[in-house]
């Protein structure tokens, strides 16, 4: 009797071990081991900012000609839905100048120019005009009402620091899968935050904006912007970085709006930097005649 109670002992103890997972003997598994980059750069804050500030203040105009593909993002019900992609021009010239148009096998989309503080949107199918300020005022339940054109040129142009804000830097490792040849890459990374005091006496800061250098290159590869309350309104990633007529350039950005559920994917066919003479109209939209002018707060 007193040797089955033992063994009925040691099996009572067995038991909750072996439906926890547990086994008396480990077992080894085979992982991928991630692969580090032959080069990884480093750099003080300081000289971070100053490579982002020299990139900007050397920065006049830019003409960017694309392939854009739009995608609506409906996250609530787990839905996607991508549009015809089309022909781009996207023209930009400090301080705040921008023109966006795009065709479809040569027939015109859309036109828009913005000073940085109105903007101006032809939509020539629907001859509608659509006009208001940069800054939205009022608030609309129609969330694409709430987009305007800056977001734009804050994702062709990552822009330098202003004298009122403040960064940090931090340094960061991430591990990204290729799918194709099932390997693992370690990309060494700095994390560029920048902040703006926040109205009022408080000393508070809030966030502006994010960049992420990769250290093999000590490139942007990924921005996102923030609003006043800290709300994530676009996130911007940079991939591909090609040789073109004004030097290396990413290839391929995509462009998250989460707010509107709208996402932008260009696939940069031709950069030029700092054109010398760009026509005094560039930046001037025509109005259809008899076109229904649309005014947005």
């Amino acid at each position: 009797m007193t040797t089955m109670r033992c063994a009925l002992s040691r099996a009572g103890l067995a038991l909750p071990l072996l439906l926890a997972g547990c086994s008396l003997f480990p077992t080894t598994r085979h992982l991928p081991v991630p692969k580090a980059p032959a080069l990884v750069e480093s750099a003080t804050p300081q000289q971070l900012v100053a490579q982002l500030n020299q990139h900007w203040d050397a920065l006049n105009n830019l003409t960017v000609t694309v392939e854009i593909q739009a995608t609506e993002l409906k996250s609530s019900e787990g839905v996607e839905k991508d549009w015809p992609s089309a022909r781009g021009y996207i023209i930009l010239a400090k301080p705040q100048m921008l023109r966006v148009y795009s065709t479809y096998f040569g027939v015109a989309i859309f036109d828009m120019a913005s000073n940085g503080n109105d903007f101006t949107l032809v939509i020539p199918s629907k001859n509608l005009v659509i006009e208001g300020s940069n800054t939205v005022t009022e608030k609309s339940s129609n969330q694409l009402e709430n987009l305007r054109p800056a977001f734009f040129f804050d994702a062709i142009a990552v822009r330098g620091l202003q004298p009122d804000e403040s960064y940090m830097v931090s340094s960061d490792t991430a591990t990204i899968e290729d799918p194709s040849k099932k390997h693992l890459f370690l990309e060494p990374e700095y994390v560029l935050s920048v902040m703006r005091q926040a109205p009022g006496d408080h000393g508070e800061f809030v966030a502006v904006r994010q960049v992420t250098f990769h250290r093999d290159d000590m490139r942007p590869y990924e921005q996102n912007l923030y609003d006043a309350q800290g709300n994530l309104t676009t996130a911007i990633s940079y991939g591909a970085y090609a040789k073109y007529d004004a030097g290396m350039y990413p290839s391929r950005v995509v462009i998250k709006r989460p707010m509107e559920g709208i996402q932008l994917t260009l696939t940069v066919d031709r950069v030029q930097e700092n054109v010398k003479h760009l026509p005094a109209d560039e930046f001037d939209v025509k109005i259809p005649e008899g076109a229904t002018v649309r005014k947005l707060k």
